[in-house]
C-alpha cells in the first residue's frame, strides 16, 4: 500500500502498519532529516484526499501539550531515539508511554494526548493521518479550572498554551 495509490480512508491498523513500514525503510526520508535545538521540524512524505504522511524531527523540550486531531484518525512510528505519549484521562493521571526506536502507536481523531522528545538524542518520527488533518484541537486549562478547546489548523504547531504542558499539574516527569 502506498499513499499516492490510495483510493479511500485508511483504518487505525492501516495507519499502524503504514507508519512502521516507512519508518523501516530510511532510505525514503532520511535526506530529509533536520534537527532544530529551538522547535520541532516538519516535512510532508505524501498527501492525497484520503491520507497524509509527515516526518518530525524532535529534540530536548520539543512537546506537543494536549490536542486532538479534530476528524483524523492517526499512527506514528519511532525511526530514531524516543518519545513519550501521555493520554488525557478524566479522574486520574494521564496514561503514559515511552516509544522507542522501532515502536509505534495509533489514536483515534477524539483522543486527546500530547507528544514529547524523551531520551538523550533526538529523534524522528513518521505521522500518518487519515483523512489528513485540516483542524487539530489544542487544550488549555483556565484559570478558572474548566478545560478550553482551540481550534487549529494543522499548518499551525502545535505547542503547549499558556506555556507548560497545557494543563496544570500535568509535566512529563522524567524516566
Amino acid at each position: 500500500m502506498t499513499p499516492a495509490t490510495l483510493r479511500r480512508n485508511l483504518t487505525r491498523d492501516e495507519l499502524h502498519a503504514l507508519v512502521a513500514d516507512l519508518a523501516a525503510r530510511p532510505e525514503e526520508w532520511r535526506h530529509l532529516v533536520a534537527h532544530d535545538p529551538a522547535a520541532r521540524t516538519y516535512e510532508q512524505l505524501s498527501r492525497n484526499e484520503h491520507v497524509a504522511v509527515w516526518l518530525i524531527c524532535w529534540m530536548d523540550d520539543h512537546d506537543t501539550g494536549f490536542h486532538d486531531h479534530d476528524v483524523s484518525c492517526g499512527a506514528l512510528a519511532v525511526a530514531d531515539g524516543e518519545v513519550v505519549e501521555e493520554r488525557l484521562a478524566v479522574g486520574g493521571p494521564p496514561l503514559r508511554r515511552r516509544v522507542r526506536a522501532g515502536g509505534a502507536i495509533d489514536f483515534a481523531a477524539s483522543d486527546i494526548h500530547r507528544i514529547a522528545h524523551a531520551g538523550d538524542r533526538p529523534a524522528v518520527t513518521i505521522h500518518a493521518y487519515s483523512p489528513p488533518l485540516w483542524r487539530m484541537g489544542a487544550y488549555e486549562t483556565l484559570p478558572s479550572g474548566q478545560l478550553q478547546r482551540h481550534s487549529i489548523s494543522y499548518a499551525e504547531e502545535l505547542r503547549p498554551i499558556g506555556g507548560g504542558s497545557g494543563l496544570p499539574g500535568l509535566a512529563l516527569a522524567a524516566d
